[in-house]
């Protein structure tokens, strides 16, 4: 079970800022059990409760690179008003399209890798379509928008080496927010 520590802190990793490897299939049974545990790990951080007790940070997704595995995975793990979850499982992803509309979270996006606030924003595409696959190797298309399409937009630039911080403008951080929509 992936525990807090496992997750790669941005100071202390220089594979954050790596470019992960594609995957093949059939799939490597230790990466789908990572895929199994990624999904239970934000699943406990989203239950106030049990992130109370155990000092766990709330999160909606998580890369595989973040626990220093440069392969092309991700989870999200999405809790609904009425407690239920959408959850993703997403190997190989590529956005094939995307708005024009620009979004960014008002809040200020997070990280489980960045513990720390960071003062800024960063441009998102309010819906995108992603062409990926589940563990079993089928291809899925999928159409994703607000809240999900930030957190697939994250994941994937965590596949690419990319930290929501580096989107962040540093000499103007909140460059352009006339031009987009808080969600």
């Amino acid at each position: 079970m992936i525990n807090q520590c496992d997750i790669l802190d941005e100071k202390k990793s220089s594979l954050l800022h790596k470019k992960s490897s594609e995957v093949t299939f059939p799939m490597d049974e230790k990466d789908i059990l990572n895929i199994n545990n990624m999904i239970m790990y934000l699943r406990m951080t989203q239950d106030e409760e049990y992130a109370a007790k155990n000092n766990l940070r709330a999160g909606m997704g998580l890369a595989a690179v973040q626990l220093g595995v440069l392969k092309r995975y991700f989870v999200i793990s999405y809790k609904n008003e009425d407690g239920t979850f959408e959850e993703y499982k997403v190997i190989n992803p590529k956005i094939v399209s995307n708005s024009e509309e620009l979004i960014y979270v008002e809040e200020g996006e997070g990280c489980l890798s960045v513990n720390r606030y960071v003062d800024g924003i960063v441009p998102r595409y309010a819906r995108i379509t992603v062409e990926y696959y589940d563990e079993f190797g089928n291809k899925i298309i999928k159409r994703v928008r607000e809240e999900i399409a930030v957190a697939f937009q994250h994941e994937i630039d965590h596949l690419n080496g990319i930290l929501f911080t580096d989107k962040i403008d540093k000499k103007d951080p909140y460059k352009n927010k006339d031009n987009m929509r808080a969600i």
